[in-house]
């Protein structure tokens, strides 16, 4: 267990599609916080990798959230999938490793945003957690249809290993202290979820 590093963090952003978004448990509270953690990427130029699954199909990412990554000066790339799991994709691996070159996955930090929890979601964890990648999930931008399913597959990515956190904790983690130059516009971001909620 460690904190995260900015130098080794990945933002993952899974499947955050088309009605299957609206669908889901406490779907506008996963797309604040979100869209609130792509922003905050951008103030620590956190690179992000956001997938779609069968966007033909499922359709396009949610407008906000894709807005959102969209105007990101972070380093950021795209993936389309038709695997559940990321992992299944022969991009991924390659579209991480330009994201963090020279960072070997045992050493990279991955935090997970997405849908569903019990498939897509857990699919990409259990094969990230097995390849040796830290794993941080961050519980309020990850949902599906219904408490239960999102519950249990929380737990299921938890005892495999991987970290439950918060948008807010990752932001703190990423600061560090008090002085850092990014701490007035972060704390403002967290404020602005603070009054929506």
């Amino acid at each position: 267990m460690e904190l995260l590093d900015i130098s080794r963090s990945i933002v993952l952003v899974i499947d955050m599609q088309g009605k299957l978004v609206e669908a889901v448990e406490q779907s506008a509270q996963m797309i604040a916080a979100t869209t609130r953690l792509l922003k905050i990427c951008d103030l620590f130029a956190v690179p992000v990798l956001l997938t779609e699954q069968y966007p033909q199909g499922l359709g396009a990412t949610h407008a906000e959230i894709r807005a959102a990554f969209d105007s990101l000066k972070a380093p950021k790339h795209y993936m389309a999938k038709t695997s559940f799991g990321c992992c299944g994709d022969q991009n991924f691996e390659r579209l991480l490793a330009e994201l963090r070159p020279g960072i070997e996955p045992r050493r990279r930090q991955i935090i997970v945003a997405g849908i569903e929890a019990h498939v897509c979601v857990t699919q990409t964890v259990v094969e990230l957690l097995r390849q040796g990648s830290q794993i941080h999930l961050c519980w309020e931008c990850i949902s599906g249809r219904g408490a239960k399913y999102r519950h249990y597959a929380m737990e299921r990515m938890s005892q495999a290993g991987a970290i439950v956190t918060s948008h807010e904790s990752i932001a703190f983690e990423w600061l560090r202290h008090k002085d850092h130059p990014s701490f007035k516009a972060v704390n403002a971001l967290l404020r602005e979820g603070q009054l929506g909620a």
